[in-house]
């Protein structure tokens, strides 16, 4: 075994298939602000960096170095359990991603730095012990949706802003952050076997699989339904509309989905949290005008 991991067994540790989500919701935030993007650029780019390839693939190191031993089980090809991250380079990788966060983060401003500091708590609080919020469903999925969609959209606002967003902007972002927790517990099907040997109370481990999927599809829609309403009362019909539309696409998605939902989780969370996304996108631009208005 090698003294040091290989680069490519670093990046596959820190996934940056999963940087998607945050930079997204970073990029929304950052259009929801209604602020010209003009002379920003700089800023906005180490917005991105901070949301993805730092904070997120913070989060990843960390959950990958706590939860090696349920890895062993669900998925031992992992670079942890494999032994192509040896050692203690997982735990260290994870520290040292803390660090280069924060440092990233002051640079950008207290606002920035708040909100990066409180997403680092929640990324190892999530994964270390003793508190390991991923132990039940409901807290864990809640502290990662947070992350994912509610956090980065502030910050991507808050850095355009240089304050606090716009209450409307808040809103808006905190009903996607609710609405993701149903897209954690969709991630949560294919590691049933392993969290229930080790303890881990997923929602499908204590829903079972048929409820806990109709429960993600409720959680995922009811906040949409929110946002599709406070759009028509802030008279944005078209981008109601077209939320409307997405979800409705959903729907139709959902069906499938609960036919079988084992099988299908994985399906689902690459074509109906699509959807999902696109009417994040659609309801920033329906802010734009809002900003800085009653």
């Amino acid at each position: 075994m090698t003294a040091t991991p290989a680069p490519s067994a670093v990046i596959e540790l820190l996934k940056p298939l999963t940087w998607f989500a945050p930079m997204w919701a970073f990029a929304c935030g950052v259009i929801s602000s209604g602020q010209p993007a003009s002379g920003q650029w700089p800023v906005i780019a180490a917005g991105i960096l901070l949301a993805g390839p730092l904070v997120c693939a913070t989060s990843q190191a960390a959950n990958d170095w706590f939860d090696r031993h349920v890895d062993a089980i669900n998925e031992p090809n992992r670079p942890i359990p494999s032994g192509r991250i040896p050692g203690r380079w997982g735990l260290y990788l994870a520290l040292a991603w803390t660090a280069l966060s924060l440092a990233v983060a002051a640079a950008l401003g207290p606002w920035i730095l708040g909100a990066a500091l409180f997403g680092l708590v929640l990324a190892w609080i999530y994964s270390a012990p003793p508190v390991r919020l991923k132990r039940n469903g409901w807290w864990g999925n809640a502290a990662v949706a947070l992350c994912y969609e509610g956090l980065p959209w502030f910050t991507g606002a808050a850095v355009m802003a240089a304050a606090l967003p716009d209450r409307r902007v808040l809103l808006v972002a905190l009903l996607y952050a609710a609405g993701a927790h149903g897209i954690m517990t969709l991630n949560d099907f294919k590691s049933v076997e392993g969290d229930r040997r080790m303890g881990l109370l997923s929602l499908p481990v204590q829903m079972g699989s048929e409820r806990a999927a109709r429960f993600a599809c409720l959680v995922m829609a009811l906040p949409q339904v929110a946002v599709i309403a406070l759009l028509v009362g802030w008279e944005r019909y078209w981008h109601a509309g077209l939320v409307a539309a997405l979800l409705a696409g959903q729907f139709a998605l959902m069906a499938r989905f609960l036919e079988n939902p084992r099988e299908r989780a994985v399906w689902y969370n690459g074509t109906g949290t699509t959807l999902y996304v696109l009417g994040m996108l659609v309801s920033a631009f329906a802010l734009r005008p809002l900003v800085g208005g009653a």
